[in-house]
């Protein structure tokens, strides 16, 4: 017989499957802490921390949460809330019961207030998932995730193309010479959360267009269950009349069979003849996936294939910003600008920097200060292993003499601000593999013999003058905190 606790526990391990190792932090920060209660009639109650605790599951975990319950209890089964508040406001914890996300609240006296996760009063069991025709085009449920826009999608100098080639497609789908649009980029850039933003734009512009988002890996399930039931004909048909389609992740195919790249190469050759949009998203650019088939790979290269590189630390801060700013969260200058320079890798590692500092401050009840967000970053970045950057260099140095970030790049000749400049260049050759050119035009826009004379001078000093033998040993210390 299945217990509360048992129930949970197979829970986990499907959750922590789902999330996979890459994920490991994000499993540590918002499963391990619940804690099961009560099993009743298919009912699972969860004991969960905080309030912001249970809006964060609700925000980004509540698919696979209903997908979670429904393997294990059934498609009737439920799950039930229960949110410990602050032992100090009361002799005896207080456990508070809220309806999920998107759901009607349920108006009930008693104790417990029940958050449902089972199957959606209006879901329909459709035998051939493909019959759509008629007016109920319109009923094909788009798959987009409506987190994702343009108005939250952070421009840079990393994405600009791209976004704005986002915009043109959205105003104008399949009627641009950015057909297909090619998004590649590396892991956790943005490239699903743009791909997404275009689709819902669209849909905004054009409510009469039928959006599809669909990654490679479901297309390819599809299309082996299609042949499975022997209605590859129907499946074919499905996609021939969306009006704009959006596959993820193609690269996915690179290792896979011949067959489905063979259905989607028709697929994609009847959309573009009839001005339908098309939308790829890569982690390689078209060069890179070789292992592709040839013809396929042609149709890539038609449209525009527009980059999503590594953000800068003005875009990172701009991120963290905009992410708080949607989470009606306020956090001191100091420490966003220590996650931004220290988090140089991904968009999502540095969302997931944030996620987990504000988690441990809900949880542990503690402000939210540098000090905790050194003592959170040093999870996500070692200091032996962690990449030293220009913007970093700048944003310590000028910490140090208390100085303006900007000051490095005026033409100003006052004697701190041009120390301040050649110690940044000086550590920048020191400590980077930039060229003299690259940390010339982020040191006030300088050519490589002024950085080469800047280096020259630094060194010279730390030889001869106490004082700046000082400052250069306390830098030193510094970039190995």
């Amino acid at each position: 017989m299945q217990t509360y606790k048992s129930v949970w526990a197979n829970c986990l391990k499907i959750i922590k499957d789902n999330l996979g190792p890459e994920n490991e932090q994000v499993y540590k920060t918002w499963f391990e802490p619940i804690v099961p209660i009560q099993l009743e009639d298919n009912v699972l109650t969860i004991r969960v921390p905080t309030q912001f605790f249970y809006e964060w599951l609700e925000e980004h975990f509540i698919d696979l949460l209903k997908r979670t319950i429904r393997l294990q209890l059934g498609p009737n089964g439920m799950l039930k809330y229960s949110i410990l508040m602050d032992t100090s406001i009361a002799d005896q914890p207080i456990s508070t019961n809220l309806p999920s996300t998107g759901r009607q609240a349920v108006i009930n006296r008693a104790k417990d207030v029940p958050m449902f996760i089972g199957a959606d009063e209006n879901e329909q069991k459709i035998t051939n998932p493909y019959i759509y025709v008629g007016v109920q085009k319109r009923k094909v449920p788009s798959q987009l995730n409506g987190n994702y826009t343009l108005e939250n999608f952070v421009e840079g100098d990393c994405n600009r193309l791209a976004r704005a080639a986002g915009y043109a497609v959205a105003e104008n789908p399949g009627r641009t010479s950015f057909n297909p649009l090619l998004l590649h980029g590396g892991v956790g850039l943005g490239k699903t959360h743009l791909a997404n933003a275009i689709g819902i734009k669209t849909k905004e512009k054009h409510p009469d267009s039928t959006v599809l988002y669909v990654t490679s890996e479901q297309f390819l399930q599809q299309y082996v269950e299609a042949v499975k039931n022997k209605n590859t004909n129907d499946f074919v048909h499905y996609y021939e009349m969306i009006d704009f389609l959006i596959l993820d992740d193609i690269q996915f195919w690179a290792s896979k069979g011949t067959h489905t790249q063979e259905a989607f190469f028709h697929i994609f050759n009847y959309l573009h003849q009839r001005n339908r949009q098309i939308i790829i998203t890569s982690d390689k650019a078209p060069s890179e996936l070789g292992t592709l088939e040839p013809r396929l790979l042609s149709r890539l290269k038609w449209g525009l294939a527009a980059d999503l590189g590594t953000p800068d630390v003005d875009t990172r801060m701009a991120i963290l910003k905009q992410k708080l700013a949607n989470d009606g969260i306020e956090m001191p200058q100091d420490v966003i600008e220590y996650i931004a320079y220290n988090i140089n890798t991904n968009v999502r590692e540095l969302e997931g920097a944030l996620v987990s500092l504000i988690a441990q401050s809900s949880l542990n009840h503690r402000q939210i200060t540098l000090d905790l967000a050194k003592q959170m970053i040093d999870k996500f970045v070692k200091s032996n292993t962690r990449e030293i950057t220009i913007d970093y260099i700048q944003k310590v140095v000028c910490d140090y003499f208390k100085l303006p970030i900007d000051c490095i790049q005026s033409p100003t000749r006052k004697r701190e601000i041009v120390q301040a400049r050649q110690l940044t260049m000086y550590f920048a050759k020191k400590m980077t593999k930039s060229s003299l050119a690259i940390i010339g035009l982020q040191c006030g826009n300088k050519d490589h013999a002024t950085v080469l004379h800047a280096c020259k001078t630094v060194a010279n000093l730390n030889e001869t003058d106490k004082q700046f033998h000082f400052w250069v040993d306390e830098l030193e210390k510094k970039f190995k905190e």
